[in-house]
């Protein structure tokens, strides 16, 4: 047992036995000279001012509801609608829990016996697992970290320790340890670390990374100062250099959540066996990919057991979302989709050299059977799109040409078509097209919202008119946003107008009610024509005081309701108005 009462080095001790693990190391090519130690900004650093960092992080703000999630995801992922509503609920419920507890209890600290919804996702490669994960963290807000299983090792291998992936954490956060504490820690390929029952070979350290895991999936202290890390013992001992104190900070994981994925071959093979025992199978042999899917939805833990991991293991990832085969259809959608990141990045691609991009759904449909052949799911899009466009990408910059439709003659012989492009860069029909293809894009996003409009009545309330739609949809083209963000912005500024009525009458006892083009002309100028919303309505409060207090002085009325030319010319409004009351008056 080591001894507590152990004498702490001072400095120049410290030097010394570090010197010495140098020379061992590098010969004498290398010493640490302290006093001339100029240490890059770190975790050890960040924790000199670490107490105040977590002091003044704020509690865990969160509030989203399940089907809140879900609607953002259906914005962006196509199909996987089991995954999205296992995903969405358990992460939801995670931080919700995690923010009630907190407030209820003044502490996060889970009770004894508490479950924390570790999830494993099973799926073919390329059909949106990561995708879906990173999603999820950016619009939820907490920080994330991605990790590859094969890559790590036990504690004490050669190779990458499983803790560094939250000692990431907390650099994805500058420091700051209270958010990372809440983060999600995302590791790949688990199904590689599966032993094959074997006790000799890789199984050792396959064995050892789960056990490795253990821990840190449930609770535990992780030291944020890598042990054998030379740097991080000269920043610790000019740490203590300065302050004459030897700190230890660290990550507490219970809040953090661990999301695992793999592809899992042969599991299907595991549970059919276990099902045909119980009498309970499908009979059948596996007739296509997508059948895999169906027998994993079955997957329990015994055959994740059987498959090669350790009963403690599996035990602390209670929650399996199952992901399906995509077909070609469903690449198609993917491209279709108007969040599309493979379409839309490579429209960025081309407009960095200011020529716009558009695609034919011949095109899109050709370029889905082109991926669909390479068996990779999703990220055969990308090299499909690569293919057809690499030349036009090359060439084009240097042109003139500032429009271009990717058509299905330009799938199908990328060489010829670019030649006939460059031969006639002004062809009619090209441009014609083009245009053509900028309008219908802006209205299938308009039919792509109305499709989903009971969702966003939903959640949105009833702000459906013609204007407040292209208003969406021109936030979501002119800013690339999803449909979900712009319907935000949107509903922000119709609130803060509506907030203009409630306290122009708390401030002048008169009640004013912009009618619907009213607030449509007020909304277009805001967010259309980014005019400055404060000084828009302190210049209408500014008209419609005077003007209203005179006629309710002369008249008696007391509420006003506002047409949209009391907006568009307010002062040739308001005069008509005053003498209209003079003349009643009268």
């Amino acid at each position: 047992m080591k001894d507590t009462n152990e004498k702490i080095p001072d400095q120049k001790e410290l030097e010394q036995e570090l010197n010495t693990y140098l020379e061992r190391k590098y010969g004498d090519k290398v010493k640490l000279v302290v006093s001339t130690i100029v240490p890059k900004v770190s975790l050890e650093q960040e924790g000199e001012k670490g107490k105040t960092l977590e002091k003044a992080s704020p509690q865990l703000n969160f509030d989203m509801k399940p089907e809140q999630l879900i609607s953002y995801l259906n914005s962006f992922i196509v199909k996987q609608d089991e995954a999205k509503e296992i995903l969405a609920t358990k992460i939801c419920t995670h931080y919700n829990k995690i923010k009630f507890m907190t407030e209820k209890r003044g502490s996060s600290k889970p009770p004894v016996g508490n479950i924390k919804n570790n999830i494993i996702m099973a799926g073919p490669t390329g059909v949106g697992k990561t995708y879906m994960i990173k999603l999820i963290a950016q619009k939820i807000g907490v920080p994330f970290v991605k990790g590859d299983a094969t890559k790590f090792s036990e504690t004490g291998y050669v190779g990458g320790d499983v803790e560094d992936l939250l000692r990431d954490l907390v650099y994805e956060v500058n420091g700051d340890i209270e958010r990372a504490q809440y983060g999600i820690v995302y590791i790949d390929e688990i199904d590689k670390i599966a032993s094959s029952g074997n006790i000799i070979g890789p199984d050792v350290s396959r064995t050892g990374v789960q056990r490795a895991l253990l821990k840190p999936m449930e609770e535990t202290e992780v030291d944020l100062r890598v042990p054998h890390d030379p740097i991080s013992q000269m920043e610790a001992i000019e740490k203590y250099r300065r302050t004459g104190k030897r700190e230890k900070k660290t990550i507490n994981t219970r809040n953090i959540l661990f999301i695992v994925s793999g592809a899992f071959n042969g599991l299907e093979d595991i549970i059919k066996k276990r099902m045909s025992k119980e009498g309970i199978g499908f009979g059948a042999e596996l007739k296509s990919k997508d059948d895999k899917a169906e027998y994993l939805k079955h997957v329990s833990a015994e055959d994740l057991i059987a498959y090669g991991f350790e009963s403690e293991f599996i035990g602390r990832l209670p929650v399996v979302a199952i992901f399906h085969q995509l077909e070609i259809q469903d690449l198609y959608e993917i491209l279709k989709n108007p969040h599309s990141p493979i379409v839309n990045s490579k429209k960025k691609d081309f407009l960095s050299y200011g020529i716009g991009l558009q695609f034919e759904d011949e095109a899109l449909w050709k370029m889905a059977q082109m991926a669909y052949q390479e068996h990779t799911g999703a990220r055969g899009l990308i090299s499909a799109i690569e293919k057809v466009l690499l030349k036009f990408e090359r060439k084009l910059p240097s042109t003139d040409i500032t429009e271009l439709v990717v058509t299905v003659e330009m799938v199908q012989d990328p060489g010829e078509e670019l030649k006939k492009l460059l031969k006639d860069p002004l062809e009619e029909k090209r441009l014609r097209r083009y245009r053509e293809l900028v309008a219908l894009e802006r209205e299938e996003m308009k039919n792509y919202i109305k499709d989903r409009q009971s969702e966003f009545l939903s959640r949105y309330g009833a702000i459906f008119t013609d204007c407040r739609l292209d208003l969406v949809v021109d936030q979501v083209i002119k800013k690339e946003t999803d449909v979900n963000s712009s319907f935000e912005e949107v509903l922000s500024t119709y609130y803060q107008i509506r907030g203009f009525e409630k306290s122009f009458l708390e401030r002048h006892a008169i009640e004013v009610n912009l009618d619907d083009e009213a607030v449509d002309l007020l909304l277009t100028w805001i967010v259309r024509e980014e005019k400055d919303i404060k000084e828009i309505l302190t210049t209408l409060d500014n008209l419609f005081e005077p003007a209203l207090q005179l006629i309710r002085d002369k008249v008696g009325v007391n509420a006003f309701s506002i047409p949209v030319e009391g907006i568009e010319d307010p002062e040739t409004y308001f005069d008509g108005l005053i003498k209209d009351a003079y003349a009643h008056k009268q």
